[in-house]
């Protein structure tokens, strides 16, 4: 596929360039060029590692070769590999993008660097939601990276750990991030970025990304702040995950690694390496398609890390979204949410089907907020909580209810904001011509948008024109609430998050670890 896109990028670049061609930017590989787009100038498709095909297939991203002369970025890159094989996807996957505001090299802006969600198995920078160029007119650079994902992106393996000089294997895809943004630190300079002032951000797959860096020390010293939506990475390790307990050892990780060998019908990682990736199997769910604790990358369960102070020490902005059960939970009835509640959290469900109540006859969002909780806003809470205790940087906390409202007794009338639909109001990319928009959603995305990039400029997201976000502590745990506007206000359902956070202390006993690796056997 390669091979269509370098001659698609020079017919490109004779039609941009002979009409508005800025200087070439010199980086440690090579030139590329970019295009003048009204007031930035846009790179895309700049390669920041070699492509992790043939040999280096699952293995740690490698440097890009050099190139003699200058390379157009015009255009997009492929999107990593995933799903059916079908559209603008290829291995060849490892590039990046950049809007930069800045009219010379010395100007030495702040960088945001997005890192985007779609549960470690899907996901791209191409998509029109995430373009950068309406944060990037707020005075940042903006960085969009592509990262492995799927099997690709995660597959650990016996075999892939006895070639690894850390003998470890899995977390390509946290590797492709890290080298991203160690490209970041070498090269942002020239397109008028500031490498000491860099804040990664992401939503889902993405924010749990951040939260992981913020722990990893393979990515120490490489940014100054994180905002993580919906993201966070703080449950026990277990088996047979479940949403908000995702994480595995990496003894486990290779066991799925041999299974998924014997699905391919291989008898090695180099056969294995010879198949074209769509004669791969689908890795979803498979359990080689996500992070591991492999005591490299991700060194132990992350919440034991934050409360050792074994953590990168950055200033955070941290939240989730109202209704981020409305797009996962599946229980039509209330004895089907009884029922799953109790296989999942055994002695705790009578518990939390007290602070987590169903209806007489529906799932309300009073029990869909245990699956939001679950997987998200315990997570968030529980880094938040973690990181004040140390005092060291600053936490700030949200809560984003932005949504329509439905009327009284209608289906939709307990309906809050669903997972993803953040990061469109963060962008600034909503759709000008979706008529169910109002004022309040254009004017959230303003006040959004200039706290994430004031944030990005000083590790606050406070400053003129927008209400004052007070710093999260655990002495007064206080959120930032979105809808219409932005107003102070408590952590939503915290004695909800209280019962909850005895399942997951518990989860972490002997007795919670052996209970949860017999329920693995049984189901």
């Amino acid at each position: 596929m390669k091979s269509m896109i370098i001659p698609l990028f020079v017919a490109l670049s004779a039609s941009v360039f002979a009409a508005d061609a800025p200087p070439p930017v010199e980086t440690r590989h090579g030139l590329v060029q970019g295009v003048v787009e009204n007031d930035l100038t846009v790179y895309r498709g700049i390669p920041f590692a070699a492509p992790p095909v043939g040999d280096l297939r699952w293995c740690p991203p490698a440097p890009p070769a050099p190139w003699e002369g200058v390379k157009p970025t015009v255009a997009f890159a492929p999107d990593p590999y995933q799903g059916d094989g079908k559209g603008n996807v290829s291995e060849d996957c490892l590039y990046l993008n950049v809007w930069t505001p800045a009219k010379s090299a010395d100007e030495r802006l702040p960088v945001m660097v997005w890192i985007y969600g779609g549960g470690f198995s899907f996901g791209s920078t191409s998509t029109p939601v995430h373009n950068g160029e309406y944060l990037a007119r707020r005075g940042v650079v903006l960085v969009t990276l592509n990262y492995r994902v799927g099997t690709l992106g995660f597959l650990a393996h016996p075999e892939l750990s006895a070639e690894s000089p850390h003998k470890v294997s899995g977390n390509y895809g946290l590797l492709d991030q890290i080298a991203g943004l160690k490209w970041v630190r070498d090269n942002i300079s020239g397109f008028g970025g500031d490498p000491a002032k860099v804040t990664i951000f992401g939503e889902s797959a993405g924010g749990i990304s951040v939260s992981m860096l913020c722990a990893s020390p393979q990515a120490a010293g490489l940014f100054r702040g994180a905002i993580s939506q919906s993201g966070g990475s703080f449950g026990p390790v277990r088996e047979t995950t479940s949403p908000g307990e995702n994480m595995r050892t990496l003894e486990w990780a290779e066991e799925s690694g041999v299974a998924y060998l014997k699905q391919a019908g291989v008898a090695s990682i180099q056969e294995l390496r010879s198949l074209l990736p769509e004669k791969l199997p689908g890795g979803w769910g498979s359990g080689t398609s996500w992070p591991i604790v492999d005591g490299w990358v991700i060194p132990d369960d992350q919440f034991r890390l934050y409360e050792a102070g074994q953590y990168n020490p950055v200033d955070i902005l941290v939240g989730y979204n109202s209704d981020e059960g409305l797009s996962f939970a599946r229980e039509k009835t209330p004895e089907e949410y009884v029922a799953n509640v109790k296989m999942r959290y055994g002695p705790f469900a009578d518990r939390l089907i007290a602070a987590y109540p169903a209806g007489e006859q529906s799932v309300p969002k009073t029990a869909r907020d245990l699956m939001r909780d679950a997987a998200f806003g315990w997570h968030t809470w529980s880094w938040a909580r973690l990181q004040a205790r140390s005092g060291k940087n600053r936490v700030f906390l949200y809560y984003f209810d932005q949504h329509a409202d439905h009327p009284e007794g209608s289906p939709e009338a307990d309906h809050g904001m669903p997972h993803g639909v953040d990061v469109p109001y963060v962008f600034g990319t909503l759709d000008r011509k979706d008529e169910r928009l109002s004022d309040g959603d254009w004017a959230i995305s303003e006040t959004v948008a200039t706290y994430w990039t004031n944030f990005v400029k000083q590790g606050d997201p406070n400053g003129s024109g927008v209400p004052s976000w007070p710093e999260f502590t655990n002495e007064k745990p206080q959120a930032m609430h979105f809808k219409n506007t932005a107003f102070p206000g408590p952590v939503p359902s915290e004695d909800s998050l209280k019962v909850l956070d005895e399942y997951f202390s518990w989860r972490r006993t002997p007795e919670g670890a052996a209970w949860a690796l017999d329920g693995n056997r049984k189901e």
